[in-house]
């Protein structure tokens, strides 16, 4: 996924936390991965009409790699595939992080979104997912501010970003259609400057863990 997004492609790993662009051999295991994680998923993702188990077969995944590889080339958008290191040194994709609708100019801004595997969950990956990506946009990606819009209903999501300190700015009416109707959200926003003081947002998380 060669583009001309500042810092992109990158690796970027902690501990056995790693994210990198995807590869068009992702495609099995990602569908496995979206199919044991429908009810998980579902109630909180804007999805075209169809039944789950097209929408996210080794088929449907062929779309999805050629929508992101477009979107990490015109520089709108970092799609990182979330994957947790094995004693083995094995790869094990269990999420997604994406950095999108990226402007730059005045603005330097990106919304970040994210899902993970419900069997690694609550297990810190994505928080820590998360931090690296907002601390490599912060740094290489030459971003200043990333944005998350999250529903209320939806605690685990709040709970990744209130960990890590993003600050709650806005509530959206009727946001985004999800699940069948508009559904309000919660905007969260961090910007460079509040985590330049810490050594960055992973040193924040950590701190955090401790």
């Amino acid at each position: 996924m060669l583009g001309s997004t500042p810092g992109w492609p990158a690796v970027l790993a902690d501990g056995p936390v790693l994210l990198r662009p995807y590869k068009r051999g992702d495609g099995r295991a990602w569908s496995e991965v979206r199919t044991a994680n429908q009810e998980w998923l579902a109630p909180w993702e804007s999805a075209p009409p169809g039944p789950w188990s097209e929408m996210n077969s080794t088929r449907a995944f062929s779309y999805v790699y050629s929508d992101m590889k477009r979107a990490a080339r015109r520089g709108d958008s970092m799609p990182f595939a979330v994957c947790l290191r094995e004693p083995d040194g094995s790869e094990r994709l269990v999420g997604h992080l994406n950095l999108g609708n990226i402007v730059r100019r005045a603005f330097g801004s990106a919304y970040a979104g994210y899902w993970v595997d419900h069997r690694v969950a609550g297990r810190g990956v994505i928080p820590t997912a998360l931090a690296l990506a907002v601390d490599h946009a912060f740094g290489p990606g030459g971003l200043h501010r990333i944005e998350v819009n999250i529903r209320p209903e939806n605690r685990p999501s709040r709970r990744v970003v209130e960990k890590l300190g993003f600050r709650e700015e806005a509530y959206h009416q009727r946001y985004m259609h999800i699940d069948g109707s508009w559904r309000d959200h919660l905007g969260y926003a961090l910007t460079s400057e509040e985590v330049a003081a810490e050594g960055g947002l992973m040193a924040r998380w950590r701190r955090v863990r401790a």
